[in-house]
């Protein structure tokens, strides 16, 4: 207790005789962890944020497309178009097991959708229950999707995109409820069931949801007698069983419509699974490029705490000589000095920590969060910070105190 008591004393007594040179190493190492912090911080805000944007298309879905061979296959040129059909959706779900759900897609550009004076030509998509859960097209509080017994009815219902639903009700309070109105899908009238709650989405395959309307598919395959699905949409509980099916399916489709399965241009998958694999690539390069950025900001900071230390080891060379010579040991010299610098650091670090929570905390006031995230000063961004501040101060207090220990007592009263 008695040699913490000194230490600091002495420590406290460095700072008061050269008050500018301790401020600006305090600088230092404030700034650089403020830069590991926030760069850090900044990133795991954006990785989430774009994830969660991602998410807007869906979670482990797969977008099924025909396509157009590209080999001859048993006695079949290159070059025939493959078109898909309702009931090839219905063949894969009873096939593949992987495949968990699944729903076939018509879509239509050509129709007009309308509600008095307002009309948009939005992209009417003809789909089955479970597209709701893996399009994440989830319907607000006090509406539904479709469901079985509008598919088997062939019913005359409507679930609005959120961005339609503002189009089409112009005018109208936004929260007000128009579940049960009916809007004009060509000539003929739908009642809504449903409005797409708000979501974030960054990919799409046609148009983003919010624009759209959805009808039971089977009522958009009588209205509009389109014979080829658009697409069919389908999910798998995980990004292994996404492989596998989807192995499976140009295996079982090829049987069906004569290509060879090996062909990859016969049909277009679009498996999110692969680019979520992407993401977390790309994203593990952007931690790693700013953790190096910050850890070099915070190198500098530590090169001046090291720089300081070593012009104190030389201001009090002939006090290191008077405690060797009264029986200090060199362990003794050596933990003084680590000491003094580890405390430097520290403080910085704090102060730096504390600028960045703040900082971070003024960044969410903006209205910057759907481009580019909420930062988060995370477990794994503190701990980084942590293992960084560490090691800068015990390179930073370690070779100057080597220095100051390793001194010749007789050299230093000669000072």
């Amino acid at each position: 207790m008695n040699r913490f008591a000194a230490a600091a004393g002495q420590f406290l007594a460095d700072v008061r005789s050269q008050k500018l040179r301790t401020a600006l190493t305090l600088l230092g190492i404030t700034w650089g962890t403020v830069a590991v912090v926030v760069l850090l911080a900044f990133g795991v805000g954006l990785e989430r944020q774009t994830v969660k944007r991602f998410h807007g298309l869906g979670d482990r879905v797969v977008m099924l497309f025909g396509g157009t061979t590209t080999v001859s296959y048993q006695g079949f040129p290159r070059g025939r178009s493959i078109r898909l059909r309702e009931a090839d959706a219905w063949f894969l779900k009873r096939q593949v097991p992987e495949i968990e759900r699944i729903s076939p897609e018509y879509s239509l550009w050509n129709t007009t959708v309308s509600h008095g004076r307002q009309v948009l030509r939005p992209n009417v998509a003809g789909v089955w229950p479970d597209y709701t859960y893996m399009r994440n097209v989830i319907p607000e509080m006090g509406g539904r999707f479709i469901n079985q017994a509008d598919i088997d009815g062939r019913r005359r219902v409507v679930v609005l995109g959120d961005a339609a639903r503002d189009f089409l009700f112009e005018g109208e309070d936004k929260d007000a409820d128009v579940v049960g109105r009916t809007i004009m899908i060509g000539e003929t009238p739908f009642t809504i069931v449903g409005v797409m709650r708000p979501k974030q989405q960054s990919s799409s395959y046609s148009s983003r949801d919010r624009d759209r309307v959805f009808i039971p598919g089977s009522t958009h395959r009588a209205m509009f007698g389109q014979l080829y699905l658009n697409n069919i949409v389908y999910q798998t509980g995980s990004a292994e069983a996404s492989r596998r099916a989807e192995g499976r399916v140009y295996e079982i489709l090829g049987r069906r419509y004569r290509f060879d399965p090996a062909d990859d241009d016969a049909l277009g998958v679009w498996d999110t699974t692969e680019f979520e694999k992407m993401f977390e690539y790309m994203f593990a390069g952007f931690h790693m490029f700013f953790a190096i950025v910050g850890s070099f900001t915070l190198m500098v900071g530590g090169i001046g705490v090291a720089n300081i230390m070593y012009v104190v080891v030389r201001e009090r060379t002939r006090e290191i000589g008077i405690k060797r010579s009264v029986g200090a040991r060199r362990r003794d010299i050596l933990r003084q000095f680590f000491f003094e610098a580890t405390v430097i650091v520290l403080i910085g670090g704090l102060l730096g920590f504390g600028l960045s929570v703040g900082l971070v905390k003024l960044v969410r006031f903006g209205n910057m969060s759907d481009f580019i995230g909420t930062p988060q000063i995370s477990a794994s961004v503190a701990v980084v910070t942590v293992v960084l501040l560490g090691l800068v101060g015990l390179a930073a207090g370690y070779f100057p105190a080597r220095k100051a220990a390793g001194l010749d007592p007789v050299e230093c009263l000669r000072h």
